[in-house]
């Protein structure tokens, strides 16, 4: 369900007045593309945190996304992503296959996907059937319920990734709830991202399930009951046009024929 009330920007953080241009004669488009299928989603695994790459399924998918873009005259003005190989190479692909490799793709960890805790790297339905079926989508699908949280020691920890190492040790999660991925997510998208959209841009966003699904929260004004119901596919892209006031016009799904 879409609601044409929204005015997503209009009270970004760290700003005294209005996201907008009353002059403006163009529309903001903002792509969301969740990358490509992983390793660990033909395996279902989840994933999170971990730096696992594209299948081969998921190759082809940036590839197409890329193709829908180009068939649709979507071209960014630039592009941000995470921290994660799987949405880095999803924007690198699609980019590839666009003939536009020449804008900027700025990277925030804050785009990563959500941090499964101890979850990650195991096997889905493994772990439905030791925790039960309530746990599980109480987890998986709710809002603000985490996977339990790795403990000390645990080399999946980010802060034993040397990616990571830059960052104040406490920023960084050992669990998540869907919540929690969306107050990094927003704060990085009011930071950084919509800026550009106040400026007529069009944006790229490659990243992932769940910090996508933070975002399309954010613009259709969806409860948290509504967004159990949301799934983002993998590699299709999404675009959200807004008007000068940055309230958003349209959503249009773009998937091959």
């Amino acid at each position: 369900m879409v609601r044409q009330r929204v005015r997503l920007f209009t009270a970004a953080a760290g700003t005294g007045g209005l996201y907008c241009r009353q002059d403006a004669v163009s529309y903001a488009k903002l792509i969301l593309l969740r990358h490509g299928q992983s390793i660990y989603n033909k395996e279902n695994l989840f994933t999170g945190w971990t730096d696992i790459d594209l299948s081969e399924q998921g190759v082809e998918e940036a590839k197409e996304a890329g193709r829908l873009l180009a068939k649709n005259g979507l071209y960014p003005d630039i592009c941000f992503t995470s921290w994660l190989k799987r949405a880095i190479h999803t924007a690198q692909l699609a980019m590839h296959e666009l003939e536009w490799e020449q804008i900027d793709c700025l990277k925030s960890w804050k785009l990563n996907e959500r941090h499964y805790g101890a979850w990650q790297q195991h096997n889905k339905k493994q772990i439905e059937e030791e925790v039960g079926e309530e746990q599980f989508v109480a987890v998986r699908r709710g809002y603000a319920t985490p996977p339990p949280p790795l403990k000390e020691g645990d080399p999946r920890l980010p802060a034993n990734d040397p990616k990571y190492r830059s960052l104040d040790p406490t920023l960084l999660p050992r669990s998540e709830s869907l919540k929690d991925t969306r107050a990094r997510t927003l704060n990085y998208f009011y930071e950084a991202i919509a800026p550009r959209l106040a400026k007529e841009k069009r944006v790229l966003v490659s990243a992932h399930g769940n910090s996508l699904r933070a975002l399309v929260m954010a613009i259709e004004d969806l409860s948290p009951e509504e967004i159990v119901k949301v799934e983002i596919p993998t590699g299709v892209p999404i675009v959200y046009t807004f008007d000068q006031t940055l309230k958003m016009l349209d959503k249009n799904v773009i998937e091959s024929s």
